[in-house]
C-alpha cells in the first residue's frame, strides 16, 4: 500500500536519525559530561552577543510586539534595541527558559544541539516526502545537518544555524511550482503555510531567499498551467511569511525613538561586494581542514586573494561538491538534447545570479540602494540543500535493486565521510582548557561583585564602547564587556546602550576624562562601581588605576585572570541623570573631518532629555556655508530659529532652546541646495559644524535638580559650557 505524505513523520527511523545528528554534536564537542555542559562552545567576540540575547531573553526582555529595552543594560536608562532586532525570538523565549532551569551556557549548547537535529529531521521528512529510500534520506540529512556553511557558524551566528526551515521551504516552492494535487483541503496546503510561518519568524536571510524562489515558483504557475489552487495557496504563504516577519520585528517601526539616526547597522556598496557569494569559495576547503592536502587549497586562497568576507562559509564539502558536478552535468546534457532543464539546476541558477558577486545583488545595491541583505554568500545554504535533494533522490533510484545491507552500507559510508570531511578541526587542549578559565573566572568574578555590591547596583565600564558593531581598542573583544552581564543578575551595567544615539552620548563624552573627574561624574550619577577590562589599553589599564588609587580608590573586585577589575565607588544618595554636553549626529552628514561635520542635504541631530520637565538650553556651534546662506534649526517641520552663514566658520548660538523629555530631534536645513566642491567622495556640500555645545545654567551637571529654564536676561555670563572636541564614535 503507498504510503501518503503525512505518513512519513510516523516513521521510526527519524528518531535513529535524530539521535545520530545528537551524537556526533556531543562528541565533536565532547559534551559528554554535565560539567562540560557548562562550558560554552565559544566565549569569544560575536559568541558574547549571542549569550547576551540568551541572558536577556530568560530575564523577558525580547516579547514581541513590546519595546525591546534590556533593563540592566545600558544604565541608567537601560539598553532601547528596539532599532536592531531580536531574530528567532519565538526560539530564544523557549531557550530563555530553560536558562533558568539548566543555566546559561548549558542553555547555549542546548541550541546549538538543537540546531543540528532539527536540520537533520526537517531534511530527512521532506526527502522522505520526495520519495528517496530512508537509508539515502538519512545520509543527506546528516550531510545537511553539519553542512560546513552553517555548523561551523556555532555560538557566534545563533540565528544562523537554524537552518530547519530551508528543506521544509524548499518543499513548499516546489509544492507550489509543480504540484497537480495541491488543493486547500489537503495537507500540502497547510505545510506551504506552516514553511511560510516558520521562515517569517526565523532568520530574515533565510526568508529572503526563499520569497525570491516562491516568486519564481509563482510565476512558473503563472506563465505555466495556471492552477488557481497554488497560486493562492504560494500567495497565501507569502503573506503568511511577511506577516509572521512584521509581527517578530514590530519593535522596529513601532518602538524606534529616533528613526532620523544614524543605522545600528552600517551598510554600503562595498559591503555587498566583500559579502557576496564567490562561486570558488563552494569549492575551496578552509586551511583547518581535517586534510592537510585539502587545507592546501584553503592556504592558498588566504595567501592569493585580497577581497574576502565570510571565506570559506560557503564550501560544499567532497559530498556536495560531486552532487554539484552530477546536477551540472545532467543539466548540460538535457540542454543538448532539447529538454528542459532539471527545477533543481533552475534554482540554483537562480541563486547565484543574484547572489554572485557582480549579480543582481550589486545592481540593485548601486542603483537602487538595496543593501542591507549585503551577505548573498549565505545563499549557499540552499544551494547545499537543493544539490542534497538532487543527490539523494538520484542514489535512490540507481540503488533500487541493490540488497537493503548494500544502501544501508553505502548510505552510511557516505554519511560518515561527508560528516567527518565537513566538521571542522575540534578545539586544543590548551584552547579548551582557556575558554574553560575564562568561563570559570567570569563565574567567580560576577558572584564576588554581586557580594560586593547591593542588588540593582550601576557598574560604569572601561572603555567606553558603543554597540553594536564597532572597532574596539588594543586586545579588547568586540562584544568582551558583556562578561559581567553573563555572569551576574541583580546588577546593571552601562555598556549595550546603542551607539550613535542620544541616550548614549554622555557616556563618550566621560571617555578620556581625567580619573578625578570622572569618578565624580559617576558618583553623581549613581554607579557604584567603575569596570575595567585591561585588554582594552595599551599599558593595561594601570594608569587610570595608578590614578584611582591615588585618589582613595582602592577598593576592588578582580577577576581570577586578571584582565577584569571593578573598582568600588560611593554613589550619591540623590543621584542625578547624566546629561550630555553636545548633541548626537543622525542622518545627513558625512564622516567627520578634522572636527568638521559636512551636511550634503538637510540634515538631523538629537538631544535625550532624562528630566521630566522641559529644559531650555543654548546650543552654542561654529560653522561655514558651501556658499553664503541662511540655515534654520527645524523641530518636526517647525522651524525655530535662523541663522546667516558665510564661507569662513562663524561662531554661532541658537538661544532657549526647549528641550522636551525623552529625544529631541532637530533638523538643520539649508536655505540653497548643497553644491559639488569636488570629484572625489563626499564633496557634495550644504554647510558644516562643529562643537555643537550645550549649554546650561551653572552646576546643573553636577546637582541633582534639573537645570531652571531662563530667560535670556536672567541668564549669568558664567554659563557652564563643556564642548567636546572628539568626533563621534561611529
Amino acid at each position: 500500500m503507498k504510503k501518503t505524505a503525512a505518513s512519513w513523520f510516523l516513521d521510526w527511523r527519524a528518531a535513529v536519525v535524530a539521535l545520530a545528528a545528537a551524537l556526533i554534536w556531543i562528541a565533536h564537542f565532547d559534551r559528554w559530561t554535565i560539567e562540560r555542559w557548562q562550558l560554552p562552545t565559544d566565549y569569544y567576540a560575536d559568541a558574547h552577543e549571542s549569550l547576551a540575547r540568551l541572558k536577556a531573553a530568560s530575564e523577558g526582555e525580547v516579547l514581541p510586539l513590546w519595546p525591546q529595552v534590556i533593563d540592566r543594560l545600558g544604565a541608567p536608562f537601560g539598553a532601547y534595541w528596539n532599532a536592531y532586532p531580536t531574530p528567532d525570538k519565538p526560539l530564544m523565549l523557549v531557550l530563555g527558559a530553560c536558562v533558568h532551569l539548566i543555566g546559561l551556557h548549558a542553555t547555549a549548547n542546548l541550541g546549538l544541539l538543537l540546531a543540528q537535529v532539527t536540520a537533520a529531521l526537517a531534511f530527512y521528512f521532506v526527502a522522505r516526502w520526495l520519495r528517496c529510500r530512508w537509508e539515502w534520506a538519512a545520509a543527506g540529512a546528516l550531510l545537511f545537518a553539519y553542512t560546513y556553511h552553517t555548523f561551523h557558524r556555532g555560538l557566534a551566528h545563533f540565528s544562523l544555524v537554524f537552518i530547519w526551515t530551508v528543506p521544509v521551504g524548499l518543499m513548499a516552492v516546489w509544492l507550489v511550482a509543480c504540484s497537480h494535487r495541491i488543493v486547500w483541503r489537503r495537507p500540502e496546503a497547510w505545510f506551504c503555510l506552516f514553511a511560510a510561518g516558520a521562515l517569517g519568524t526565523a532568520n530574515p536571510y533565510n526568508l529572503f531567499f526563499w520569497l525570491q524562489l516562491m516568486g519564481w515558483a509563482l510565476l512558473w504557475q503563472w506563465v505555466g498551467s495556471r492552477r488557481a489552487a497554488n497560486l493562492q495557496i504560494g500567495l497565501a504563504a507569502v503573506a503568511v511569511s511577511l506577516l509572521a516577519f512584521a509581527a517578530m520585528h514590530a519593535e522596529t517601526w513601532l518602538h524606534v525613538e529616533n528613526p532620523d539616526a544614524v543605522p545600528l547597522l552600517a551598510r554600503n556598496y562595498g559591503g555587498t561586494e566583500v559579502y557576496a557569494l564567490k562561486p570558488v569559495e563552494m569549492f575551496i576547503p578552509p586551511p583547518f581542514h581535517h586534510w592537510d592536502w585539502l587545507a592546501f587549497f584553503g592556504h592558498r586562497y588566504t595567501r592569493w586573494s585580497t577581497w574576502r568576507g565570510e571565506v570559506f562559509l560557503p564550501y560544499l564539502g567532497i559530498v556536495g561538491i560531486v552532487g554539484f558536478v552530477w546536477l551540472m552535468l545532467v543539466t548540460v546534457r538535457q540542454l543538448v538534447t532539447r529538454r528542459s532543464p532539471p527545477g533543481q539546476a533552475l534554482s540554483i541558477a537562480w541563486l547565484l545570479a543574484y547572489a554572485t558577486i557582480g549579480g543582481l545583488t550589486n545592481v540593485l545595491a548601486l542603483f537602487a540602494g538595496f543593501q542591507i541583505f549585503r551577505a548573498t554568500n549565505r545563499a549557499a545554504i540552499f544551494v547545499s540543500a537543493i544539490v542534497l535533494f538532487f543527490l539523494m533522490r538520484r542514489v535512490s533510484a540507481l540503488s533500487r535493486a541493490w540488497p537493503g545491507w548494500a544502501r544501508l552500507a553505502a548510505a552510511a559510508a557516505l554519511a560518515a565521510f561527508g560528516v567527518f570531511e565537513q566538521l571542522p578541526k575540534p578545539a586544543s587542549a590548551a584552547e579548551d582548557a582557556a575558554l574553560a578559565a575564562d568561563v570559570r573566572g567570569d563565574a567567580a568574578f560576577g558572584r564576588a561583585l554581586e557580594q560586593a555590591l547591593p542588588a540593582g547596583a550601576m557598574v560604569f565600564q572601561l572603555p567606553v564602547l558603543g554597540f553594536p558593531e564597532v572597532q574596539p581598542p588594543h586586545q579588547l573583544g568586540e562584544y568582551e564587556h558583556f562578561r559581567p552581564y553573563l555572569a551576574t543578575d541583580r546588577l546593571r551595567f552601562s555598556y549595550g546602550t546603542p551607539k550613535t544615539r542620544a541616550r548614549s552620548r554622555w557616556q563618550r563624552e566621560l571617555d578620556g576624562l581625567p580619573a578625578a573627574e570622572l569618578v565624580r561624574r559617576l558618583e553623581t550619577y549613581g554607579f557604584a562601581a567603575l569596570y575595567l577590562n585591561r585588554r582594552g589599553y595599551a599599558d593595561g589599564g594601570e594608569q587610570v588605576l595608578h590614578e584611582l588609587a591615588a585618589l582613595g580608590y582602592d577598593q576592588t573586585v578582580r577577576e581570577p585572570v586578571g584582565n577584569q577589575i571593578a573598582v568600588l565607588l560611593h554613589p550619591a544618595a540623590d543621584p542625578a541623570p547624566p546629561l550630555a554636553q553636545s548633541v548626537t549626529y543622525g542622518q545627513g552628514w558625512y564622516q567627520p573631518q578634522e572636527g568638521w561635520y559636512w551636511a550634503y542635504d538637510d540634515a538631523t541631530v538629537s538631544y535625550f532629555n532624562p528630566y521630566p520637565e522641559k529644559l531650555a538650553v543654548d546650543l552654542d556651534l561654529t560653522a561655514v556655508g558651501a556658499t553664503p546662506r541662511n540655515f534654520t534649526l527645524e523641530r518636526d517641520g517647525e522651524p525655530v530659529q535662523a541663522l546667516a552663514l558665510r564661507e569662513q566658520p562663524t561662531a554661532l548660538v541658537f538661544h532657549r532652546v526647549e528641550l522636551e523629555p525623552g529625544v529631541n530631534r532637530f533638523k538643520l536645513c539649508s536655505s540653497q541646495p548643497a553644491v559639488r566642491q569636488g570629484t572625489s567622495r563626499n564633496q557634495l556640500r550644504s554647510f558644516a559644524v562643529r562643537d555643537i555645545a550645550v549649554r546650561f545654567e551653572p552646576g546643573a551637571l553636577r546637582t541633582g535638580r534639573p537645570p531652571a529654564a531662563q530667560t535670556g536676561a536672567d541668564r549669568p555670563d558664567s554659563t557652564s559650557r563643556i564642548v567636546d572636541h572628539r568626533p563621534e564614535r561611529l
